[in-house]
Parts: structure tokens; C-alpha cells; sequence
């Protein structure tokens, strides 16, 4: 980096490359208040449809809003039903027997798997934006709510309140929810990043798989922590107990799901091959059992389902203390992990199939459905990845796949029910297996540790909490790290020296451009942050560290002595009154020290605020600049055509030019 190459502007092309920084006309503050407002909770305009329309119209739009299968409906045609049949029906033969585990995982009974599978598909079908989102039970939220709701009532010595206390807790998360999407909070569910998710689900999947031991090994007792070690010491603990009946079955179903999904995976157009394997297992599992009776040698069944739809249950909500604290609590996590999980999944396939979902509309969708759910005996539910990757892969068109699913659902609840009497324990565990090993997603971590190492940090802190601490430590680090870093963003913005390119006016940094040119007497930052309360102090003295360090080194290089300090402020979005103190506050300093202080590029609503605070009249408007490359060539005709004691504060050469 040199400063051989810099050619100085002749005082022409000077005076036609100056242009004046406008200060935006004044706007009324009710205006302002509520374009800030439309900006914060309606970015995407949502009433923008609404426009110039008659009432009626306005009131038919208003429905298609909230229902879009109103949109869509109209529109269905008889070929999109067949592709709809197609993946509701192979979703449906996923989503049995994954419902009927992950009920077992949350220590709830399994027929409500079932019933999760059946009522919340068809709320969904009409509320949902999403074509490709299978809506059904998780098992990261169905441990969460064992393992939240365990720690206050035991499941199998008082099974009826731990039993409403779920249906409670699930009112309680689709409240949330819901009151997310319509208040436009969306943006509180962003808090959970890429990067905590990734950990987040690993961890919970590794908790799932070691705690599926107790079905693959035929332990009756078994520890209700969700951490690693506790999970391990008590499989170690019992090696007496394990029976190998149950773990040569478990190890012979979970080879063949995770071959018929390796199968799938290297042949993508076969997909139905991995998406009828749990179903399958539990066919083959159940014939196995009820033909060599293994249940009489140690192999455990799921036992008697009962027939019938789902039941009401909107009169065992609990509203009591100790309990209801609980309920609530576990209903607010749990209501914002499934949510996360919910949208991203919509999001990341409507982006294969190029066309957008509502993120609010999916919060209310979602919530409806929790809430309508929890009221008819279910749990929990969501979008999970596994089950929307197959109805995503088997073409499905719109949401209609989940009413065949609901259906699909519905005739196994009414008929098919006695037939799950002889399923074994074993099979469930060995599906949940394969379908956590899918959770853990090393790949990711490993392209977080190559592109980002504090998004690893937070990843692997989420990782770290889930899997040896407990899911809500596990969640709550990850969140604090993530928080932590927001905050350092705010609060240490980058700030970086300029320089220019050679033959051109571009000024560029000088870390990332090496072979910049420096500009004598000019000392050029950038400050790439709103300033606020958070971070003036801090670049107040990064600013002054700054210029010490460039004046050191023009002493030591014996070039010439600096005599301004330019501001880029193009990525200065916003400044509240503490940035302006600070821009005072540097002023004076660099006063005190002879040079001089200007601007480039500043915004509308910084200059905005610059100039009710006065602050336009202290620099002065001639030390405003458009663009870095006026600021410079104005400065540069200033130290060539002015005396050395014309750049101080009282002298305004600029009314002379």
C-alpha cells in the first residue's frame, strides 16, 4: 500500500463533482411513527391486497387471509388431486407408527399419536400457506414435554394429570403461537439461529437414541433425566436385565430402516421405499410377535389402542397451581421450538418449488391447530422435516396430502386399531433410532467451524447443554450465546481504514484491498453500524486509537502530517442522541489536535437527526460530502491551494470556491 499512484483533481473537475447532502424534508410525527410501525410489524404489506377495493371483495380477501384453501380450492383440479392422493397416503403410513413412538416418547399414551395425526392435519390443510408441510407430531418437542412435564408429575404414578397437564400445555404453546402471528412477532422466533437449531436438534436426537435403549434392551426401570450420563449409567447399571430377545429384534429393524433409507437417499425417484419402512417393520414386527408369542418371553407390545375418534378434552385443562406455572412454561418452549422447526421446513421447500409462505400466517395456522388440537386429545404438532421431505419427494401439489393423511388416520382409528395390540416396543424404539440419526446433522457443524467459529461456538453450546446438562439448559445457552453475540454486534461494530483503489475514486479497505493507495494528510474510516447508546463510548475511543496510530505512523514514515480525518457513513443506517454526543465529542478532539472532521455519505434519517440537534451548523454544511471521493478530492484541493492554518474551525475556505 502506497500513495505513489493517487492523481490530485484539478479545481474544474472539483467544482463539478461536488454535490450538496440533503437534509430530508421534515415529516409529521404521527406519520413517521407510523411508517416506523409499518416497517417493524408489516414489512411484507400484507393489507396491500385490500387496496381500492369494494367491501364485499375486501371481506372475501379477508377470508382468503386466514383460510387459503379458499384461494386454492377453486383452482383444485382433478390431476392435483391425484398427486395429493398419492403423498397423503404414503405420508400417512410414515406418520402411524411415528406417531404412536414419539406418543411414547413424550410418556403419553400412544393412541395419541393417532389422534395428533388426525384433527391438527385438517385445521392445517385450510389455515396453511405451506403446499409441502406434513403436519404431524416431533420428537424433539414430545421429549421436551416429557421431560419438562416428568420433572412435576410422574406419568406412570399419576397418569390422568400428567395427561391433562399435556393437553394443557399444548392449549398454552398454540396461544403463543397464534398470538405470534397475529401481533406480527414473528421476528422473536429469528432469535433461534441457524446455528442454535443445528446444535439444538443434534443434542436432543443424541438424548432420543440413547434413551430408545431402553426398548431396544427390554428395561422395565429406566431414569427419567433426559443427560447423557444419567441415561448411560442407567443402561450400564441394569446389564443384568437386558434381554436379548429385544435387542436382536432391535438391531435387525433398525439395519433394515437405515438400508431402505440409504437406498432412498442414493436412488431419490425410490423415495416411497424409505417412507413405507416404519410401517412396514411394525407389520412385520407385529406378525413376528403374535406368531412365536414373544410377548410371553420378554419382549414388550404396545398393548390394547382404542377404537373411536378422538375424544373431547377441552374440560381436563388444568388452571390450578402448582401445576398451571408448568403447563404454561412447558407450553412456551415447546410452542417456539415446534414453531422454528414448523417454518423453516415450510420455508426451505416452497423455495425448491419457487413461491413464498406467510410467516405470520403459519404462526396462526399452526397455533389454531394446537389449540383446536389440545381440545380433542392432542398433543403437540408441528411440520416435521422427515415427513414433509416425503410428501415433498412423493409430489404433492397443495395441502390436500394432509387431509388424505387425516383420512388415512381416521379409517386406522375407526377399523385398524386392535391390529397395533401385538406391536412390539422394540419397533418403535428402533424408528424413532432412524429417524434421530437423520437430526444429527455433522455436516452443518462442520461447515459452521469453516465459515463462521462462533456460529461452531454456538452450536456446539447448544449441543453441549441439550446432551449433558438438559434440554431447557441446552436451549437457553444456545440463546444466551446467540443474545451475547447480537449484542457484540451492536455493541463493537467494525470500523476499518479506506483506501484508494488505484486509477479510480473507489475507496475500498485497506485489509481487504491490499494494494489500496493511501491519501497524504487524509485519514479515511469507515463505521459499519448504526451508532447508538450501546456502542459510542467504544467508538470514541476506537476513533482516537485511530488517529493516534495513523500520526505515529506518518512520524515515522516522516510523510505529511495528517490534517483530516473523513467519516464514511453509508452504512450508518440510524443515531440516536448518544452517537451525536459522540460525534461532538470527536469533533473536539479532533479541534484540539488541528485537524479536521468530515462527513461522507450520510443518511437520510442521520442527517435527519444531525440537523435538529445542530450538529449540521457545528461541523459546518461544507464538510458534508455525498460521496467519499468529493469528501477526498475536497480536501485534497484545500491542502494544495490553502495555507496550513486555513483548515482550522474558524476558517471556512469554501465560500470563496
Amino acid at each position: 500500500m502506497g500513495n505513489a499512484d493517487y492523481v490530485y483533481p484539478s479545481t474544474n473537475e472539483y467544482r463539478q463533482c461536488a454535490h450538496p447532502v440533503a437534509v430530508p424534508p421534515p415529516q409529521p410525527f404521527f406519520k413517521s411513527f407510523k411508517n416506523s410501525l409499518k416497517e417493524t410489524f408489516f414489512p411484507d404489506d400484507p393489507l396491500r391486497q385490500f387496496k381500492n377495493k369494494t367491501p364485499s371483495r375486501k371481506f372475501f380477501l379477508g377470508l382468503q387471509y386466514f383460510l387459503p384453501i379458499l384461494e386454492w380450492g377453486p383452482r383444485y383440479t382433478f390431476q392435483f388431486l391425484k398427486s395429493d392422493l398419492i403423498s397423503g397416503i404414503t405420508i400417512a403410513s410414515l406418520a402411524i407408527p411415528q406417531g404412536i413412538s414419539y406418543a411414547k416418547l413424550a410418556n403419553l399414551p400412544p393412541i395419541l399419536g393417532l389422534y395428533s395425526s388426525f384433527i391438527p392435519p385438517l385445521i392445517y390443510a385450510m389455515m396453511g400457506s405451506s403446499r409441502d408441510l406434513a403436519v404431524g407430531t416431533v420428537a424433539v418437542a414430545s421429549l421436551l414435554i416429557g421431560s419438562m412435564l416428568g420433572d412435576e408429575v410422574n406419568a406412570t404414578e399419576n397418569p390422568a394429570l400428567y395427561l391433562h397437564l399435556a393437553f394443557t400445555a399444548t392449549f398454552f404453546a398454540g396461544l403463543l403461537q397464534a398470538s405470534l402471528g397475529l401481533l406480527r412477532l414473528g421476528f422473536i422466533v429469528d432469535f433461534l439461529s441457524h446455528a442454535t437449531i443445528v446444535g439444538f436438534m443434534g443434542g436432543a436426537a443424541t438424548v432420543v437414541i440413547l434413551q430408545q435403549l431402553k426398548g431396544i434392551l427390554g428395561l422395565q426401570h429406566f431414569t427419567q433425566s433426559t443427560d447423557i450420563i444419567s441415561v448411560l449409567r442407567s443402561v450400564f447399571s441394569q446389564i443384568h436385565e437386558w434381554r436379548w430377545e429385544s435387542g436382536v429384534l432391535g438391531a435387525v429393524f433398525l439395519f433394515f430402516l437405515l438400508l431402505s433409507r440409504y437406498f432412498s437417499k442414493k436412488r431419490p425417484k425410490f423415495f416411497w421405499i424409505s417412507a413405507m419402512a416404519p410401517l412396514t417393520t411394525v407389520i412385520l414386527g407385529s406378525l413376528l410377535v403374535y406368531l412365536t408369542h414373544a410377548e410371553k418371553h420378554g419382549v414388550d407390545v404396545i398393548g390394547n389402542l382404542k377404537k373411536g375418534l378422538n375424544p373431547p378434552s377441552f374440560g381436563d385443562f388444568v388452571f390450578t397451581s402448582p401445576y398451571l406455572t408448568t403447563a404454561v412454561k412447558t407450553g412456551m418452549i415447546t410452542g417456539i421450538i415446534a414453531l422454528a422447526e414448523g417454518i423453516a421446513v415450510g420455508r426451505s421447500f416452497a423455495m425448491f418449488k419457487h413461491y413464498n409462505i406467510d410467516g405470520n400466517k403459519e404462526m396462526v395456522a399452526i397455533g389454531t391447530m394446537n389449540i383446536v388440537g389440545s381440545c380433542f386429545s392432542c398433543y403437540l404438532t408441528t411440520g416435521p422435516f422427515s415427513r414433509s421431505a416425503v410428501n415433498f419427494n412423493a409430489g404433492c401439489k397443495t395441502a390436500m396430502s394432509n387431509v388424505v393423511m387425516a383420512i388415512a388416520v381416521m379409517f386406522t382409528l375407526l377399523f385398524l386399531t386392535p391390529l397395533f395390540h401385538y406391536t412390539p416396543l422394540v419397533v418403535l424404539s428402533a424408528i424413532i433410532i432412524s429417524a434421530m440419526l437423520g437430526l444429527i446433522d455433522y455436516e452443518a457443524a462442520i461447515h459452521l467451524w469453516k465459515v463462521d467459529k462462533f456460529d461452531f461456538v454456538v452450536c456446539m453450546g447448544a449441543y453441549i447443554g441439550v446432551a449433558f446438562v438438559s434440554v431447557e439448559v441446552g436451549l437457553v445457552i444456545a440463546v444466551a450465546i446467540s443474545v451475547l453475540r447480537l449484542l457484540l454486534f451492536v455493541a463493537r461494530p467494525k470500523t476499518f481504514v479506506l483506501g484508494n483503489l488505484p486509477n479510480s475514486t473507489i475507496y475500498r479497505s485497506v485489509e481487504q484491498y491490499p494494494t489500496t493507495n493511501d491519501v497524504p494528510g487524509i485519514l479515511i474510516l469507515q463505521i459499519d453500524a448504526p451508532i447508538y447508546f450501546a456502542n459510542s463510548s467504544y467508538l470514541r475511543e476506537r476513533i482516537s486509537r485511530w488517529i493516534d496510530e495513523e500520526e505515529d505512523k506518518l512520524k515515522s514514515t516522516g510523510e505529511t502530517s495528517l490534517q483530516y480525518v473523513i467519516f464514511n457513513m453509508s452504512a450508518v443506517g440510524n443515531i440516536d442522541t448518544s452517537g451525536i454526543s459522540m460525534l461532538e465529542e470527536v469533533k473536539k478532539i479532533t479541534d484540539r489536535r488541528g485537524l479536521k472532521l468530515v462527513l461522507a455519505n450520510p443518511g437520510a434519517e442521520v442527517m435527519k437527526k444531525l440537523n435538529k440537534s445542530k450538529f449540521i451548523e457545528t461541523i459546518g454544511k461544507e464538510w458534508i460530502y455525498l460521496t467519499v471521493g468529493e469528501a477526498v478530492e475536497a480536501c485534497n484541493y484545500k491542502l494544495h491551494t490553502c495555507k496550513p492554518d486555513a483548515t482550522n474551525e474558524d476558517s471556512q475556505p469554501w465560500n470563496n470556491v
